[in-house]
């Protein structure tokens, strides 16, 4: 079964509802289930629990079926988003590009080539969907067209001779 997984803010902003509602799109045009992460931080815990999770996303964008609520707690947001991702064996990752910005900032300190979307895809070999305020997407999936027998050359018959 395929698996999207969208990080939020919590309570979930304009920018996570854009990136949420492009998760939800994801999943379904995927048959995948979705999986909807908040990371409490430890330092500034806020007490997030499933329920309010769940609450504040249904009230943004309304009941979801296949999603599963998650609270992970953690020193940094984007380790412990990384290591959701890794622990699911997420197929998908749906991100706001504001997280998108962090995560490039992250993998700059550990790696001379801050390309979040090729360390993504190369690392943990799955697709990474960036989402903007304004809900414009850009992801690092690439569709692979296999050459048919009907978009193969045709021989030269002889006819134009």
């Amino acid at each position: 079964m395929t698996l999207v997984v969208v990080p939020v803010r919590f309570p979930p902003s304009s920018h996570s509802a854009a990136t949420l509602r492009e998760a939800v799109r994801v999943a379904e045009e995927r048959d995948a289930d979705l999986t909807i992460l908040h990371v409490d931080l430890y330092q500034n815990s806020g007490g997030v629990s499933r329920s309010d999770l769940k609450r504040a996303v249904e009230e943004r964008i309304g009941r979801l079926d296949r999603a599963r609520y998650v609270v992970r707690r953690g020193f940094l947001v984007e380790e412990t988003i990384l290591e959701e991702i890794v622990a699911e064996g997420a197929d998908v990752v749906v991100i706001g590009s504001k997280q998108a910005g962090r995560w490039r900032r992250m993998v700059q300190k550990l790696l001379s080539d801050p390309d979040i979307d090729s360390f993504l895809r190369d690392e943990l070999d799955c697709t990474v969907i960036t989402v903007d305020a304004e809900g414009d997407v850009t992801t690092n999936e690439t569709t692979e067209t296999a050459e048919t027998d009907d978009d193969a050359p045709l021989p030269e018959d002889g006819a134009n001779d």
